[in-house]
């Protein structure tokens, strides 16, 4: 399982109608709802079911759970496998045997399928010919797709998302095993345990990051975002660009700093949010005239740009050329990303600004990753959220700006009015007059790690470092060669050791 299995008995982080509690096997509904999740008719990301676990009138499990007799686990895994041939096309779901409260679950994870749409058997158990209908979620119950919810299903078939293609172009060596560790530890799966017992595509395929034919499995654009150190290798200009115009675009063009992040998606947002909150956020205090308590705001509330920087990262397209730009004016900051709103979206309500609610998302898995690292809620609660901690700073509304061709989305937070008319940076030098137009490259997390290493042993060879870290020697030498200017290799290639240049 890709998650905790006590996130899902309390419904944390994953939608409640995306997991469904069964007390016992019943295969006909059970597969029902393998079917609707299958299908993933609001793309949602699929689901989990969980049997052996009843559900309480709050919809949460009921402790101790009931679990299944472990005798018949065996015997259901096998019906399964013959159940699995009902789908159409055929679809396998993963499954897995939890133990919780001193019981056995079996656990059913249930990724959108790339084939849909998917049709079962209305009653599995049958044996011969048997009528088959498409089965889609609606709230937490699966029902059968009639009329306009079928033929829109239909239309779903040439519409995988981009972020679960396959990439040929992805390999094994090209997936940070640092990337990977991290996130299994922060979504407290089981998975971790296994990364360095297994192969890695053993790890890769139980995360449902690899599809295609036995003879050709590719890796899914998805893996080279979220766990590829250097995904503009794959996507050109996957990286967020940060330009600061202390005296305005328009007052003062020369005068401006352009840093650019670079990483995979979780690195782009904590490096970009890290960056504004060391360089730009800072809180003022103003004393009121007749009033003890001082008046006191931020210049922007941090969780609105947490949600801002998210929003443009998880719903950008990585097909288009173009980076993530947040430019920081006198203001405001404008936070530029292509393409627009989809068509889905009515243009009165982004211009209204309070929220804007899509069935189609460019990037669905990569949400459910974003979800899972608690860094956004999905839902389409990104902009209700900005505009809730704005309000509550005392600042002005967001705005949303794009065209007619939804070519581009701009969403300008403004500065809170008690900040002047300059940005002010939390630095004591000021800042440059100019910069050039290119920036030196952030250093990655495993050239950190490589450096801690080789700090405390400098005689360790290419290929103990690589097993310390758990990546290939390929990438330690990458790493390496990158690190010039920091630490050199001195003796022969079979002995001798690294120095570091700040210690000579």
């Amino acid at each position: 399982m890709p998650v905790d299995i006590e996130t899902l008995l309390n419904k944390q982080k994953i939608e409640s109608e995306r997991i469904e509690f069964k007390k016992g096997w019943n295969p006909t509904s059970i597969y029902h709802s393998i079917c609707a999740f299958a299908n993933d008719f609001d793309n949602l990301g699929g689901g989990y079911i969980l049997v052996g676990v009843e559900q309480d009138e709050k919809g949460l499990a009921k402790r101790p759970i009931v679990g299944i007799e472990v005798e018949k686990i065996d015997g259901i895994l096998k019906d399964m496998v013959g159940f699995n041939n009902k789908i159409d096309p055929y679809y396998l779901p993963r499954t897995s045997v939890e133990s919780i409260d001193g019981k056995s679950v079996i656990a059913i994870w249930v990724p959108s399928g790339v084939n849909r749409p998917y049709a079962v058997s209305t009653d599995v158990t049958l044996k011969g010919k048997c009528d088959k209908a498409y089965y889609i979620r609606s709230g937490t119950s699966s029902i059968v797709a009639k009329g306009e919810s079928l033929d829109q299903l239909r239309d779903m078939a040439n519409r995988v998302p981009f972020d679960e293609r396959p990439n040929p172009n992805i390999t094994l060596a090209d997936i940070s095993m640092v990337l990977l560790r991290d996130y299994l530890a922060k979504v407290k799966s089981r998975l971790e345990q296994d990364l360095f017992t297994q192969p890695l595509e053993r790890t890769l395929e139980q995360m449902d990051l690899m599809t295609g034919p036995t003879e050709n499995r590719m890796l899914k654009n998805v893996a080279a975002m979220m766990f590829c150190e250097h995904p503009e290798k794959f996507f050109k200009y996957a990286q967020t660009d940060i330009v600061i115009f202390p005296e305005g675009r328009i007052n003062g063009p020369d005068n401006f700093s352009e840093t650019t992040i670079y990483g995979s998606v979780p690195q782009q947002v904590n490096g970009a949010l890290t960056y504004l909150k060391n360089t730009l956020i800072r809180e003022y205090v103003i004393k009121q005239k007749d009033v003890p308590e001082s008046l006191r705001f931020f210049n922007y509330p941090i969780r609105a740009l947490e949600e801002a920087v998210v929003n443009a990262l998880y719903h950008r397209d990585y097909q288009q050329y173009e980076p993530v730009e947040i430019s920081i004016e006198p203001e405001g900051i404008h936070i530029l990303n292509f393409p627009g709103p989809n068509s889905t979206i009515p243009k009165d309500a982004i211009t209204a600004g309070d929220r804007l609610i899509s069935r189609r998302y460019r990037n669905r898995r990569l949400g459910d990753f974003l979800k899972e690292l608690e860094l956004t809620e999905g839902r389409s609660t990104g902009i209700p959220t900005i505009q809730r901690e704005l309000k509550k700073n005392g600042s002005p509304r967001a705005i949303i700006e794009t065209n007619d061709e939804r070519d581009y989305i701009n969403l300008f937070i403004p500065v809170h009015e008690g900040c002047g008319d300059t940005v002010v940076l939390n630095m004591s030098e000021s800042s440059p007059k100019s910069s050039p137009k290119s920036s030196p490259k952030k250093r990655s997390k495993t050239s950190l790690e490589i450096e801690k290493i080789l700090r405390k042993n400098p005689e360790l060879t290419t290929e103990q470092i690589a097993r310390l870290l758990g990546i290939t020697k390929r990438a330690v030498l990458k790493n390496l060669a990158n690190m010039k200017n920091i630490v050199v290799h001195q003796g022969p290639s079979n002995g001798g050791f690294w120095e570091f240049l700040d210690e000579r």
